[in-house]
């Protein structure tokens, strides 16, 4: 390139302009000097049209190479990278060409992508909580002038206003005349503590205690009872308020009341009228008889208790079928006031075609069920001491301690220390203390020769020569005597014999004879004929003031008229 030639240099944007667009960008352009306009301001924007126009025929060529900013250089290499990253096959499919370079690879690719995943698995330790809010004397004043409290309760929270000189401040601070609260006798308190701790004075609590306890015992009364109390103006700064008044619920057909006559406290009796019809429910079984029967009205207890007492006599899959009717007569008692209180089960029974098939009514100091011909009966089969399974059954085994064969004369339960043991049957504590290598044992009689023995026992909750139901908890499971570890040995003997526990049904047999019977049956009978939904009806509310006496004059009889 000459001396007398000049050389510009143009961006890529300008240079876009140039060459129209129909040479790559880093293609050079070709430039006579008459092409060249140097020393102006506008040299970009006047090259295109001085292209156009010039006529560079016999004048020599100038080269202008375009030059590269940073985002073109960037961009170039992103390009560059893109076009080898395509070349590179980073995950090929692993169902293709199996056993080959190329899949290996690929499943190298595979294994490491799930180390990573791993690697930034969650972890799911307890995270830690804030520590608990330090709360000293300052922040308890300051939470307490936020509390709400009833006036009616002495409440002395929330914030007050300061005082100015135009507060004058009192000699004593004027009370109210009376405060009515209620009390609640809760499980395990006493009548007198519970009114002392109401603000009764111990003076008052003690007279109130002693009416109540001339009418009904105080441990009679149930707790949740809830009293209403009035207490008086006190009678000098610093003593305990009176007993103004005092009511509460005593028995559901009694109230009794206490107000303060001539300074002393009297006692008001308040009989409520209540009717004690039993409740009688019928319904047809149906796909299920607990549905069938809630859906009746029963109580839930009742018909856990109708189910329970007639699965003891009958099998409920055989002997019920969805066309029978369910006969349930529970005790129930409603009073003149509104309120109802549902009892236990009285009468169980089920109808087939319109004739009684099953007819259970209770009876007698113990509440057994009798069938209608007098008869009590259970068919339950074997009842299970302990929930637990079996670990050892009856027979010859080596004995896990002694290290011998001898004869294993009962069956091991698995269950846990302190585990509950119920008796299989009914029957009578013939023995209960230390027995050799039983440990602490029991023995029941249930009559007719048969006797259970229950060892290794932790502690029992029955003594000697005291009665059993079956089902009552009897003692609990421990590890006592020739033991390995905690577990309920169970045995039984048939007149002095042992016998295989699970080889034995038990049927327990009451059968009622003579004026008993008689009696038995006449209350059934009695029973049925309570007629369904009766005791459900409200009852007439009958008043308390006497009628007025009728006057002589009332008595006459008016003159007929003569026509």
């Amino acid at each position: 390139m000459g001396p007398n030639r000049e050389v510009a240099l143009y961006t890529s944007r300008e240079m876009d302009g140039i060459t129209g667009g129909g040479s790559e960008a880093s293609d050079p352009v070709e430039l006579c000097p008459s092409q060249i306009l140097s020393g102006e301001p506008a040299l970009a924007l006047s090259i295109p049209a001085a292209i156009k126009s010039a006529n560079c025929v016999n004048d020599d060529r100038i080269v202008i190479q375009r030059t590269h900013s940073l985002a073109d250089r960037f961009e170039e290499w992103r390009l560059s990278l893109s076009a080898r990253l395509e070349t590179v096959d980073l995950a090929p499919d692993l169902a293709e060409k199996i056993g080959s370079r190329r899949w290996f690879r690929g499943f190298g690719t595979f294994l490491g992508l799930s180390a990573l995943s791993l690697a930034f698995w969650p972890d799911f330790s307890p995270v830690e909580a804030a520590p608990a809010m330090a709360i000293n004397d300052s922040a308890r004043d300051e939470f307490r002038s936020q509390m709400i409290m009833p006036l009616a309760l002495g409440a002395d929270s929330g914030r007050h206003m300061g005082a100015t000189q135009a507060v004058v401040p009192l000699k004593s601070v004027p009370e109210r005349p009376q405060i009515e609260m209620l009390a609640t006798l809760v499980r395990g308190d006493s009548f007198g503590r519970m009114l002392q701790r109401a603000g009764v004075g111990s003076g008052d609590a003690a007279r109130v205690s002693d009416l109540v306890a001339r009418t009904m015992p105080l441990q009679d009364i149930e707790s949740g009872t809830t009293v209403d109390i009035t207490l008086g103006r006190r009678p000098a700064p610093g003593e305990a308020r009176p007993l103004d008044a005092l009511n509460f619920r005593a028995r559901f057909d009694l109230e009794l009341s206490i107000e303060r006559v001539g300074g002393n406290l009297a006692l008001l009796r308040k009989p409520i009228e209540v009717d004690e019809t039993p409740l009688r429910i019928r319904g047809t079984v149906g796909q299920s008889l607990y549905r069938s029967a809630r859906a009746a009205g029963a109580p839930a207890s009742a018909v856990q208790q109708y189910l329970k007492t007639l699965g003891e006599q009958v099998d409920m899959d055989r002997s019920v079928r969805a066309t029978d009717t369910f006969d349930i007569i529970i005790a129930h008692k409603r009073a003149a006031t509104g309120e109802r209180q549902a009892g236990q089960l009285l009468f169980a029974g089920i109808e087939r075609s319109g004739k009684p098939a099953t007819q259970l009514m209770r009876w007698g100091r113990d509440g057994r069920f009798f069938e209608a011909s007098g008869v009590g009966e259970q068919r339950s089969g074997m009842v299970s001491p302990v929930p637990g399974g079996v670990s050892s059954r009856f027979g010859m085994r080596r004995h896990p301690i002694l290290g011998y064969r001898r004869m294993h004369s009962g069956l091991d339960f698995r269950a846990g220390h302190g585990t509950p043991i119920v008796a299989v049957s009914d029957g009578r504590v013939s023995g209960a203390g230390r027995m050799g290598g039983c440990g602490n044992a029991m023995r029941l009689d249930h009559g007719g020769g048969l006797q259970t023995r229950y060892c290794h026992m932790s502690r029992m909750a029955v003594r000697s020569g005291q009665s059993v139901r079956r089902g009552q908890v009897i003692g609990y499971v421990g590890s006592t005597g020739l033991s390995t570890g905690a577990h309920l040995h169970y045995e039984m003997y048939r007149s002095g014999r042992a016998v295989d526990p699970a080889t034995v049904n038990f049927v327990t047999r009451a059968e009622l004879s003579g004026a008993e019977l008689r009696e038995f049956r006449a209350s059934l009978a009695k029973l049925k004929t309570v007629e369904a939904g009766a005791a459900l009806a409200n009852m007439t509310p009958v008043s308390s003031e006497p009628e007025a006496p009728v006057r002589e004059i009332d008595k006459i009889v008016a003159p007929k008229k003569v026509g």
